[in-house]
Parts: C-alpha cells; sequence; structure tokens
C-alpha cells in the first residue's frame, strides 16, 4: 500500500485479536492502547489477577514529533473497559512512518524522548518493543551505507553513542568507532528526516557540523539530517499543452520552477525528495489539477484539494 508501507505495527493482544499500535482506516490514522497489555508489562504474571481498575488509568495521551512532543500530548478517548482510542486525520501527519511517538498516562511519560523513566513504577522504550512489537530502529550500520556519521574531538571518551528518531532515542543500541580526530559510523538510512544527538561518556551533544540544529522539548539542541531519494512525477496525455508546472510542499508551491519536459507520451519530472508526506498538484497552461493517477487525495484547509504522496 502505498501510504503506509513497513509503517504498520503490529502488538501482542491479550486476547488473542490481532490489533495495532496505529493503523489506517480511510482517510484517518488510528490509535489503540489496550490496558491489558499496559498491566501485563507492568505486572508480569500477576496481571491476570489484578483489577485492572487499581491501576488508576483514567486518562492516555500520545505524543511525538507531530505535536512538537507536547507535554500534554493528544489525548485519547477512552471506548471501553480496556481500551483507549485516538483518531486523526492524514493530513495532521508530516513525519515519516512508521511514527516515533510516546504514551502519556494520567499526565506522566512512560518514557521520555531521551530515555528518562518518569513512572517509578517501571518502563522504558521496552514497553513499545516487547509488548507493542514495535521496531522502531530503521537504520542499518553498514560500511557502504549512504550516511557518514562524525564527532570531532571527544578523543579522551571512552565510549560514544549515536542515538535519534532512527532508533527510538536508543541510548545503548549504537556504539560510535573510534577514530584518530573523534568518533565516527557508516550507516544507511531510509529517505526521511531525522534527529539525533551523539551521547559521550553519558553527556548528550548534538552535532557542531550539522546543517541544521532545532530545540528540542528539553530547550537544548537536536541535530538534524535530512535523507532524499528521487521521485518521479508524471502526467499521462495533455500532448496538446504549451507548458506543464509541477508544484507542491516541496518547492513551496512555486508556480514557475518545476516545468515538466514531455516524452513518450507523458510530462514527467524527477525531484530528490526526503521521506514523509507530500502534497502537490499540476499546472496545465495555467491550470491548477490534481494527479488523475493518483486516488490519494486531501483538503488543504482552505478548498483547494491536493494530490498526496508519501515518499519512502
Amino acid at each position: 500500500m502505498l501510504l503506509f508501507s513497513g509503517g504498520f505495527i503490529s502488538i501482542a493482544a491479550q486476547s488473542g485479536d490481532t490489533l495495532s499500535a496505529y493503523h489506517l482506516e480511510g482517510d484517518d490514522v488510528v490509535f489503540v492502547f489496550d490496558v491489558r497489555s499496559y498491566a501485563k508489562e507492568l505486572l508480569g504474571k500477576n496481571a491476570l489477577k489484578v483489577d485492572f481498575v487499581d491501576l488508576g488509568i483514567y486518562e492516555v495521551a500520545i505524543t511525538g514529533q507531530f505535536n512538537d512532543w507536547s507535554k500534554k500530548g493528544w489525548r485519547m478517548e477512552k471506548k471501553d473497559e480496556f481500551t483507549f482510542i485516538l483518531r486523526k486525520r492524514i493530513s495532521d501527519f508530516n513525519d515519516v512512518f512508521p511514527l516515533d511517538f510516546r504514551y502519556i498516562i494520567n499526565g506522566r511519560f512512560l518514557a521520555d524522548p531521551e530515555g528518562e523513566i518518569t513512572d517509578t513504577r517501571k518502563f522504558s522504550d521496552d514497553f513499545l518493543e516487547d509488548i507493542y512489537k514495535v521496531d522502531l530502529s530503521v537504520i542499518k550500520i553498514k560500511e557502504d551505507g549512504n550516511v557518514l556519521f562524525s564527532l570531532k574531538g571527544h578523543t579522551t571518551s571512552k565510549e560514544v553513542i549515536l542515538a535519534g528518531s532512527f532508533n527510538g532515542w536508543n541510548e545503548h543500541a549504537i556504539r560510535m568507532n573510534k577514530v584518530s580526530d573523534g568518533w565516527e559510523l557508516h550507516a544507511d538510512l531510509p529517505p526521511g528526516r531525522y534527529e539525533y544527538k551523539f551521547i559521550a561518556d553519558g553527556k548528550w551533544l548534538h552535532d557542531p557540523y550539522a546543517v541544521e540544529n532545532v530545540t528540542n522539548e528539553h530547550g537544548t539542541l537536536n541535530s538534524v539530517l535530512n535523507i532524499t531519494v528521487p521521485v518521479t512525477f508524471s502526467l499521462p496525455g495533455y500532448s496538446d499543452a504549451k507548458k506543464v508546472i509541477l508544484a507542491g510542499s516541496f518547492n513551496n508551491w512555486n508556480e514557475r520552477k518545476e516545468q515538466m519536459y514531455f516524452k513518450n507520451g507523458a510530462w514527467t519530472s524527477t525531484l530528490n525528495l526526503p521521506g514523509g508526506k507530500q502534497t502537490y498538484k499540476f499546472i496545465v497552461d495555467g491550470k491548477w489539477i490534481t494527479d488523475p493517477n493518483n486516488p490519494i487525495k486531501e483538503d488543504d484547509g482552505y478548498g483547494n484539494i491536493n494530490s498526496v504522496l508519501f515518499v519512502h
């Protein structure tokens, strides 16, 4: 499926039914939280002997890059005794799928994005990985990978860890290699926008040589890495058109910049784009049209209908 290729997340349900941490329903992304799964991890074998009411879970929310890691998050609605649901439009997300997010239970994080456990009873990202079977890591360590992470200096550090949105901010999994002038690591990443930091002997550091750094929810800086992939847009027909322009979110809807060329019965243009959602239209001799071969469309909130493409 075009929208969520590789982005479905499965969990092991207590009842034997197949549930999802989130799934697609039409133009909606639906998040599901099951109290029984929470209890299984929190209480282990004793979960079946405990009245779930005793857990005192009265409010569940989710937070992530999609809402700027809000401390309050997006509140989920209680569906029944065990289940909380949140329904959001696809247009609410600009993130690369699979989504990196955290649950906030009764106003408290299970674990914040840098791994600090704020529920004193337990919990780190193992809850998502072990119970919800979420693979938060999309990075692969490869010598011939498309990315080189480098931290200059810190030659006296005993250990430097690489953590980021590409691995759920795991602060133990990826150890960098020591070189003569610092630390480095070759890796392979799919297209997308990623935030990352280095951890030198336990101290979190942003990359001072990164092209872009952004402020995170802790008031410190995360470094940003954009990985692009060539995407070809094609509009068959319209052989009598004098000019066709490609405009979209990737070029700020510029009406003149990206001119398409007619070849083999279609107007085409190839651009290097980051992963995630892109919206676009074709301008045929001054007339704006959606992509007739792409059924995925959305309203931009101003009465305009745009075609939608998820780059992955």
